[in-house]
């Protein structure tokens, strides 16, 4: 066959690939036996120059999705497309496959026309059918205008399940500082024996791990055949026996890639393998808006984190607790049981003699304690060495109670506290301006008791 004729009609970058087929609908060597000009410049100037029939890693990166989409394209006959980002070169593929016939019975030829861009082509990443196109930018367009973040992101997961006519369907976030994972969205059919994921969570990031060389850098993993679960078991071992004790056959699992981060996965399992491709491609295309949108989430939940927590003893700090007196006073919340003021005595001493160092270990065990103690309200950090907790039920004999506790604890750990209670005020404010006065003349005590003590 007089391939080079045929490439000679191609002005972008195309070869001819071939494809052996095996009895058992596997396949085995896929060779790049010849290429037009544009190939062959191309090889040359990332330093491989093109050798005629060789092995297609020789040219491009070893890709099981490629290698998928080759067999599908030469054993039924039909065109294959790709639209791919190539996130470890920081380019995009934009790839056609095109079937040619052959005059080998137990082989396969398609024309591979290829072209790499830096930067995304929106139109070729909408590859899909409009019906399918159009529901995807639906179920995505619903994160722009929600109120409810979680419950969108919900809604959105049963749709791509819809979609993709899948027993199950998730977005999993992952976070490598805690090593911890976390279901943003769920969806699961009526008819399935599927468990959810939030049965799996517990030390499920171990296994998240291990994706990324799973991966290989390909854009996502494709099991569609008891073929491919078998060479899983063999790459990941692991994983594939956590697939089949989970009753999963087929599964599309994509990254959630935002500004080369990892923030966690979504996936399709148990679905109609003749429906690989489509699914492939929606599952390309949602994660491709959904990325940007859980990034801003994450950020506003940083943001918010960090506006309301203090950084040094992670309890609330002040502007949160000037949110909740605000609350209260509008009515939106009851009006505590009890109010205290607590300050933590000899602070600055330990910060003078010890270092600083020994004055944050101070402040955060001062925090501890207390949130343990006063385990059923909320403990803020009012400022350096006070806090301000409320308890919203609790009678007086327990507010006592708790009060030695505090001190008991406290001195265990070679702490004191001078504290101020008001119990059973109407009004939140007047509360906290009895108890910081009653916290203030326990502390002018405890001074008196121990002048030595006294550094402010």
């Amino acid at each position: 066959m007089d391939f080079s004729s045929l490439l000679s009609k191609y002005k972008a970058k195309a070869c001819i690939v071939s494809i052996d087929f095996y009895e058992d609908e596997t396949y085995g060597n896929i060779r790049i036996l010849e290429g037009n000009k544009a190939h062959y410049d191309d090889m040359t100037a990332i330093g491989h120059p093109f050798v005629p029939n060789t092995p297609y890693e020789a040219c491009f990166p070893k890709n099981r999705n490629f290698e998928d989409y080759c067999f599908r394209c030469t054993r039924s006959g039909r065109p294959q497309h790709a639209y791919v980002e190539l996130y470890t070169m920081g380019l995009w593929l934009n790839m056609f496959l095109i079937p040619i016939e052959s005059d080998k019975p137990n082989t396969g030829y398609c024309i591979y026309v290829y072209d790499v861009s830096p930067k995304v082509d929106s139109a070729a990443m909408v590859d899909l059918s409009g019906d399918v196109a159009s529901e995807v930018l639906k179920a995505c367009v619903k994160l722009r205008s929600s109120i409810d973040i979680k419950k969108t992101f919900q809604e959105v997961i049963e749709d791509i399940r819809s979609l993709c006519g899948s027993e199950h369907c998730c977005i999993l976030l992952t976070d490598p500082d805690s090593r911890t994972c976390e279901v943003l969205g769920d969806a699961l059919s009526k008819e399935t024996k599927l468990l959810p994921m939030s049965t799996y969570l517990d030390g499920f990031y171990e296994i998240t791990e291990t994706w990324a060389e799973t991966l290989g850098g390909s854009t996502c993993i494709i099991i569609k055949d008891q073929h491919d679960m078998e060479h899983l078991h063999e790459q990941n071992p692991i994983w594939a026996e956590s697939l089949v004790g989970a009753m999963v056959k087929t599964i599309v699992l994509f990254p959630l890639r935002f500004d080369n981060r990892v923030l966690g996965y979504m996936w399709a399992i148990n679905f109609d393998a003749e429906s690989t491709i489509k699914i492939k491609k929606t599952l390309e295309l949602t994660t491709y808006f959904l990325a940007s949108e859980i990034a801003n989430h994450l950020l506003l939940i940083k943001l918010e984190i960090m506006s309301s927590i203090d950084s040094l003893t992670g309890i609330k700090n002040r502007n949160m607790m000037n949110n909740r007196v605000d609350q209260i006073v509008s009515g939106k919340l009851p009006t505590p049981d009890a109010v205290f003021f607590i300050d933590l005595n000899g602070l600055k001493r330990v910060n003078d003699e010890q270092g600083h160092n020994a004055g944050d270990k101070m402040l955060r065990t001062a925090a501890k304690i207390l949130q343990e103690v006063l385990h059923d309200g909320e403990v803020f950090r009012a400022g350096g060495d006070e806090f301000m907790a409320m308890v919203p039920k609790i009678s007086e004999a327990e507010l006592q109670k708790r009060i030695e506790q505090v001190h008991k604890v406290a001195k265990a750990n070679d702490i004191h506290f001078s504290i101020g209670s008001c119990y059973g005020g109407k009004d939140v404010r007047k509360a906290m301006h009895t108890a910081d006065e009653r916290m203030y003349a326990d502390k002018n005590a405890y001074y008196e008791a121990h002048p030595e003590e006294k550094y402010r």
